[in-house]
C-alpha cells in the first residue's frame, strides 16, 4: 500500500497486479509505504476502511481517494498458478508443482479450496459488504497507458515500469469447459473486471 498524502491518494495492492513495479517506482513519491505485514500491504477496502481511513481522515480532515489494479481473473489465476509452481515451495501445500491449471483453476471455485488454490478474491478486495466496488478509482491491469497516464497526472511523475517479481513460465491454457465453470461459480471476479474503467 502506498499513501500520497499531498495527493490525497491510497494505492491499496492487490496482489498479482503489477503492485511491486508500481512500488518500486513511486515509493520516493509516497509518504508513507506500508510493505510489511502482507495483511497491511495487500490490505483490500474494507480493511483499509475500518482501521486506516479514520486514521487519515482524522489526520488530515479529509477522506483520502482510493486506487486500485485488477487483472483479468483468468490471467490473475493463470499468475498465481505459475507463482505457487517456483521450486522453493517444492512440497509445501501451497505447491502447484504438479497439478494442471485446470484443476487449479476448478479448485479455485470451490467454497474451501486447497490451500494450494486459496489466492483470495479480486472481487473482494475492492467491493464492499454488499458486493458494490468501493474503491474510486479502477484500473486495469491489461490497460498500462491508462493506469501510467492517471498516476503520472495525479502524481506529477514521469513512470517508466519495470517488469518485477515475475512468475515462471507455465502453460496457463483454460479448456472451455473449466473456463465456463469459473464464469459461473465465480461471477463476481469478472463483473469487477468488465467495470475497472480506469475513470479518473
Amino acid at each position: 500500500m502506498l499513501v500520497f498524502w499531498k495527493e490525497n491518494l491510497v494505492f491499496l495492492a492487490v496482489p498479482k497486479t503489477g503492485t511491486t513495479a508500481i512500488e518500486g517506482a513511486l515509493a520516493p513519491k509516497a509518504a508513507m509505504v506500508l510493505r510489511d505485514p502482507p495483511t497491511i500491504k495487500h490490505a483490500p477496502i474494507y480493511r483499509y476502511r475500518r482501521f486506516l481511513k479514520p486514521l487519515f481522515v482524522q489526520a488530515g480532515g479529509r477522506e483520502p481517494e482510493t486506487m486500485a489494479v485488477l487483472r483479468h481473473p483468468v490471467d490473475w489465476l493463470g499468475s498465481w498458478y505459475r507463482y505457487r509452481g517456483r521450486p522453493d515451495l517444492d512440497g509445501h501445500p501451497n505447491s502447484t508443482k504438479d497439478i494442471s491449471f485446470d484443476d487449479f483453476v476448478l479448485e479455485y471455485t470451490k467454497g474451501k479450496p486447497a490451500p494450494f488454490a486459496n489466492v483470495g478474491s479480486q472481487a473482494k478486495f475492492v467491493c464492499d459488504g454488499d458486493g458494490q466496488i468501493a474503491v474510486d478509482h479502477l484500473f486495469r491491469y491489461e490497460d498500462q497507458d491508462r493506469l501510467i497516464a492517471f498516476l503520472e497526472r495525479r502524481l506529477n511523475v514521469t513512470l517508466d515500469l519495470p517488469r518485477l517479481n515475475v512468475s515462471p513460465r507455465r502453460d496457463t491454457a483454460l479448456s472451455p469447459a473449466v473456463e465456463a465453470k469459473l464464469r459461473d461459480r465465480c461471477a463476481a471476479e469478472f463483473a469487477v473486471w468488465d467495470q475497472a474503467s480506469g475513470s479518473s
